[in-house]
């Protein structure tokens, strides 16, 4: 009999930060984690589905992870089976507090999907998580049982050796034929022609080969050859779509409070090495934000780091911009007063994804930055306060900004405080109380449910049990998601042999996904993704 996991798992990993005493060798520091997961992929491990059991998984701070369990002996006994499954699973996820439970070594995992980059995050403190994802899930090979043709329903039914069945519909097979007639192999990109698709398609005959695809005859005579392994990936079913949304798109956020201990890297580290570079990008897109250290103090650092991602985001301000003190200053931004929680360019239909802010100097008093996760507050007061939620993720409001700086501009857009998705899930913020307008295109019976709407997520933002407050010294780069943080800055005291000094510049998230997803295939190879067009072999 297959034991149920323990109550609690840790996992240690070799780390630079200091012992947590009376745990565990000065040498290692523990993470501890209780996240509850919704059960493990049936189609990799069906026994695991009923056990009930807590899923604990791990951080990417070492080469050489090693897995401490607390458990009886029935689990040690069957330890191997667990490790080998934890494996499978293994996402790295941020730390929580060490416990007080002496973990005891059961093995050091030297497997290859196991393996992290050298890189160590410090502990995040989260309030209410989701299923963390990292590297992309190595797929277990599957191979076919059976496949046959539904002709009445225009549906091909695979049936695999594990039990399960998948559905594909015969236009949709037609139209992704992988032959070189049908694909740009050179730039995985369609050649077939909508016009030139037959929707109404049937199917001649259908097989599966002595390798283990499947072969298709069109009524045409054209041919279509398929991989198993892609086929399943693609399956239409609820649980394995939404898989591959989060394998292409990393949509699971982590939401948090002031408690939060936001994730830091190295500057350096960042910028040369990609077991680095995927750490901290997993981070900014999981978390939101993450302090880069050891910058030079010195112009030119945020161009670099855009660099390491691909290009910078030209705005009315530039491709950087200098958060200074200015006399006739054209941004409330470049004053020495305090900046209220904001989100930057709502005044933009599609406003940047991602800031940098580099600190060159920093004021002698005051000035300390302050961070709020828009998606929790939005979360927060849709549970608080329904119609305030629904009046703010309904209402298009309008926002200005007019000036010259890199060149002469006139702004002029319209967003909802709170962007919302088909299924009603937070995807932006646009909210700057300096660039809302006067103008405000509401009916009149709309305009004071509108205020009292923006005043509640206000006040929640405000509390201070939800903002993090931090002070950013020379040489510190803060990253942070521009379409969920609202950052402000509190007041400070200009002085001319202290001039307070932060360099600036954005980034989409579309390029920002990109380099993700790059250093994630050199980190962790191919196999997260036996994927798109598994028999192409590409070049960066």
């Amino acid at each position: 009999m297959v034991p149920s996991p323990p109550n609690s798992l840790s996992v240690l990993l070799h780390s630079h930060h200091p012992p947590v005493p009376n745990v565990c060798p000065p040498s290692i520091n523990p993470l501890w984690f209780t996240q509850r997961s919704p059960g493990f992929n049936p189609q990799v491990e069906p026994s695991f589905l009923d056990s009930g059991w807590q899923t604990f998984i791990f951080s990417t701070c070492s080469p050489r992870p090693l897995i401490f369990f607390a458990g009886d002996k029935a689990w040690e006994e069957h330890s191997e089976m667990w490790m080998s499954t934890l494996a499978r699973f293994a996402r790295p996820v941020f730390q929580r507090s060490p416990s007080p439970v002496v973990c005891k070594a059961m093995k050091a995992c030297r497997r290859m999907e196991l393996r992290a980059p050298s890189f160590c995050m410090t502990p995040v403190h989260i309030r209410r998580h989701q299923t963390l994802g990292s590297a992309p899930m190595p797929v277990a090979a599957h191979s076919m049982r059976h496949v046959r043709a539904l002709d009445e329903e225009r549906l091909m039914a695979v049936e695999w050796e594990d039990g399960g069945q998948s559905l594909y519909p015969f236009t949709w097979l037609r139209d992704n034929c992988q032959c070189p007639r049908c694909t740009l192999q050179s730039a995985e990109a369609r050649l077939l022609l909508m016009a030139d698709l037959d929707i109404h398609t049937g199917m001649d005959s259908v097989e599966v080969t002595k390798d283990g695809k499947v072969s298709i005859v069109w009524p045409d005579q054209h041919m279509s050859v398929f991989d198993a392994e892609w086929l399943k990936k693609r399956c239409f079913s609820d649980a394995a779509r939404q898989a591959m949304q989060e394998e292409l798109f990393l949509n699971e956020r982590y939401y948090w409070d002031a408690t939060l201990h936001i994730p830091q890297a190295d500057f350096q580290e960042v910028l040369h090495d990609d077991g680095a570079a995927l750490a901290w990008l997993l981070a900014l897109r999981r978390v939101g934000i993450v302090h880069l250290k050891g910058a030079p103090a010195e112009q030119g650092q945020v161009a670099r780091l855009a660099e390491r991602i691909g290009y910078l985001r030209l705005t009315f301000y530039g491709h950087t911009w200098q958060v200074q003190d200015k006399s006739m200053a054209n941004n409330v931004a470049y004053t020495s007063g305090k900046l209220s929680l904001h989100t930057d360019y709502p005044a933009l239909h599609f406003a940047p994804g991602v800031q940098f802010l580099h600190c060159i100097n920093q004021a002698k008093e005051g000035g300390e930055s302050e961070a709020v996760d828009g998606f929790h507050m939005a979360e927060q007061l849709q549970r608080e306060d329904p119609e305030a939620f629904r009046t703010l993720t309904s209402l298009h409001v309008d926002f200005t900004d007019t000036g010259t700086d890199y060149c002469d501009f006139m702004l002029q857009s319209k967003n909802r405080i709170i962007d919302v998705d088909s299924e009603g899930k937070v995807t932006r913020i646009n909210y700057n109380n300096a660039t809302r307008d006067s103008v405000l295109d509401l009916p009149l019976h709309q305009v004071q449910p509108f205020y009292r709407a923006l005043r509640a997520y206000v006040d929640i933002m405000n509390r201070p049990e939800n903002v993090v407050t931090y002070t950013m010294k020379p040489g510190d780069i803060v990253t942070f998601d521009n379409w969920r943080l609202l950052h402000g800055r509190k007041s400070y005291i200009s002085r001319p042999d202290r001039l307070r000094h932060l360099e600036g510049a954005y980034l989409d998230w579309d390029e920002v996904m990109s380099r993700l997803r790059i250093v994630r295939r050199n980190v962790h190879g191919d196999a997260w993704a036996s994927d798109k067009r598994s028999h192409l072999h590409r070049k960066i």
